[in-house]
């Protein structure tokens, strides 16, 4: 009786009373603290990929300003010398200005398919941030998640290495067998390779919370607030659809090329029109003092017109272009509106199906896997039953918890898919 008290207390201080050292990263090594509208921010003012794209913005605003430009006008200067040292018919200079009259609002046609691509581009950006503010937010709930499953590793390992350890005293009291502390000992070193899986899957997580940010590799990783839990809601699908066609952006650019190619007509009928090709002169001659034909000097001014001859009108490539355009655009306008419809079933199906997941964890599932592990290990500890028992009920619990975990990041992923697809945000963690 007093060799089974021995045993008892030897076993609850090695399993349940020792500590041990892990390699769990502990939250004063993780500064400094990043909750996750601060990163949002971050990511909205320093993501490198975010802020090219924005430079599309300036450059179609600056080829706006090109459109709006007048024809240059040219300016001409000559001097001749009509051999006055031996006919003394003496010199002149002659001056002109021309400038191209451009004819049937080609300018305002430029002007127009400019200003309609600086929208476009506008609407492509906010589209680009769309799928940024879903990316960086799954890149979040993923660095969250990969923390909660090397919690669980970690957790597992030092239990199953304190168990070890009780284990090698019970071994030399005689209480256990040989093979039970081996696959005690073997079973601790293995869950010690999954917690080092753990920690790269960790790592490379937060790697890409750095990219997302623009930011260089750190010693110290950021300590990440808030969890996977995003809370209930309730969708209808068909109001979804609506919304989504309300602010989508990627349709309203759609929406947008439609008027564009239309501009684009617009401009190909313009640029047929012929151009008039305005020209006002000065020439001067001086004066002339052949014996045989002398002459006073004298300044002659001339102004004139020219027409050009449109040869290029019988071939209409760029008109057939552009009509080919328009009906062009008409289809991915339709194919863009289709595609979301789609886009919003799919996310909506996949959030209902995760929920339900999510629900049966909450009915009590990691509930009862914590009771057969804390009871298999009682049992345990009153030799009523065998150390494999013992190791089947913890990967049972730990199977459970991390596929609970995964449960969490697959609903707050389907929402984030959800809001992606129907272009709302109401997402905090």
């Amino acid at each position: 009786m007093k060799n089974r008290i021995k045993l008892y207390v030897v076993f609850v201080f090695y399993v349940w009373v020792l500590p041990v050292k892990g390699q769990t990263i502990s939250p004063d090594t993780l500064t400094p603290v990043l909750d996750y509208r601060t990163f949002l921010k971050e990511v909205a003012a320093r993501n490198m990929a975010y802020a090219a794209e924005q430079y599309n913005i300036q450059l179609a605003e600056a080829n706006l300003l090109s459109a709006g430009i007048f024809p240059d006008p040219e300016v001409e200067v000559g001097l001749f010398d009509n051999a006055q040292r031996r006919m003394k018919m003496g010199y002149g200079v002659s001056s002109g200005i021309s400038w191209t009259m451009e004819l049937g609002g080609k300018r305002r046609a430029r002007v127009d398919v400019a200003q309609n691509e600086v929208e476009l581009t506008k609407l492509m950006v906010e589209d680009f941030f769309r799928h940024l503010r879903a990316d960086a937010t799954l890149a979040y709930l993923r660095a969250i998640h990969s923390g909660l499953v090397l919690h669980v590793q970690e957790d597992s390992y030092q239990q199953l290495l304190r168990l070890a350890q009780a284990d090698s005293v019970r071994l030399r009291l005689g209480s256990i067998t040989q093979v039970d502390a081996r696959q005690s000992k073997l079973e601790a070193r293995t869950m010690r390779n999954e917690v080092f899986a753990a920690e790269a899957d960790q790592q490379a997580a937060y790697a890409h919370l750095l990219l997302l940010l623009g930011r260089e590799e750190q010693e110290s990783l950021p300590l990440l607030e808030g969890d996977l839990q995003v809370g209930a809601r309730t969708f209808m699908l068909p109001t979804l659809v609506l919304e989504a066609q309300d602010n989508r952006a990627d349709l309203k650019a759609a929406l947008g090329s439609k008027h564009i190619s239309h501009k684009m007509l617009q401009l190909a009928k313009a640029n047929r029109v012929i151009d008039l090709g305005v020209s006002v002169g000065m020439e001067y001659n001086a004066e002339a003092r052949n014996e045989m034909a002398p002459s006073p000097s004298f300044t002659a001014v001339q102004a004139g017109v020219s027409i050009p001859l449109k040869f290029s009108n019988r071939r209409p490539g760029e008109l057939r272009a552009a009509q080919y355009g328009i009906l062009q655009a008409e289809k991915k306008y339709e194919l863009v509106e289709l595609t979301i419809k789609t886009e919003v079933r799919q996310a909506f199906y996949t959030y209902q199906a995760a929920a339900k997941q999510v629900e049966q964890f909450n009915a009590g599932l990691l509930e009862d896997a914590k009771a057969i592990l804390d009871g298999k290990v009682y049992s345990y500890q009153r030799g009523e039953t065998s150390l494999l028992e013992v190791l089947d009920a913890q990967r049972t619990y730990n199977g459970v918890q991390q596929s609970f975990y995964q449960a969490l990041y697959d609903y707050a992923a389907a929402l984030v898919e959800l809001e992606r697809a129907t272009g709302i945000w109401d997402i905090d963690l």
